[in-house]
């Protein structure tokens, strides 16, 4: 199963794609596991013995709190999806337990991957960090691949602000497998274009 539409999907075919969208596509004693350190993750031989690749780009954004608030609402209105080739519906909540869809322009189609919100996690005053908000998605059945994904904002104790994606994945069909090396293609230009448009928009308009 997957989700196609020659046009840029409207909501409507949003939601159809969600609705049909069915559960996570992947072994349930991963779900969450993007909350772990990158590190950790990289590390984790389980993981890449069961064909997953693990995806990492960090990223300066500003310093202050004023720069990581704007850092976190720009997460939460799905700022980071804002491209001219993928998007979510910036109305789309942020909560555990919420679908939603990624819609990517591909060759000629529009994909339309579906995803669930696996975590929301907030922490102020930690050891390694000042603040932190950071929320992790995992991919459901007629997703083109199989895995989760963490978006975050981080402020460090030097209160410089980083933004950050974390991801591990593997093909979850045919299509994806066939077009495995475009698909990595891809995935790192939207870690590109993402973390780009997060330095953009976080850099533009901090008060003095």
């Amino acid at each position: 199963m997957i989700f196609l539409c020659w046009f840029r999907p409207s909501r409507q075919e949003e939601k159809a794609c969600i609705n049909k969208s069915g559960v996570f596509n992947y072994d349930s004693r991963y779900k969450g596991a993007t909350a772990k350190p990158v590190f950790n993750l990289k590390q984790d031989r389980e993981l890449s013995d069961s064909g997953f690749l693990v995806n990492h780009a960090r990223i300066f954004v500003g310093s202050g709190l004023e720069t990581y608030e704007k850092g976190k609402s720009a997460l939460q209105d799905w700022r980071h999806f804002s491209l001219n080739w993928a998007f979510v519906d910036s109305k789309t909540r942020i909560q555990s337990g919420v679908k939603f869809c990624v819609c990517a322009k591909a060759v000629l189609p529009w994909l339309l991957m579906p995803l669930e919100v696996v975590y929301v996690d907030e922490s102020k005053n930690s050891k390694n960090a000042l603040a932190s908000y950071s929320f992790g998605s995992g991919t459901l059945q007629g997703h083109l691949l199989a895995g989760e994904e963490c978006f975050s904002i981080t402020m460090d104790e030097k209160k410089d602000v980083w933004y950050e994606i974390v991801s591990f994945s593997k093909p979850a069909n045919f299509l994806s497998v066939i077009g495995y090396p475009y698909v990595l293609l891809r995935q790192k230009r939207f870690a590109r274009d993402s973390t780009l448009a997060m330095q953009k928009y976080l850099s533009a308009d901090i008060a003095p």
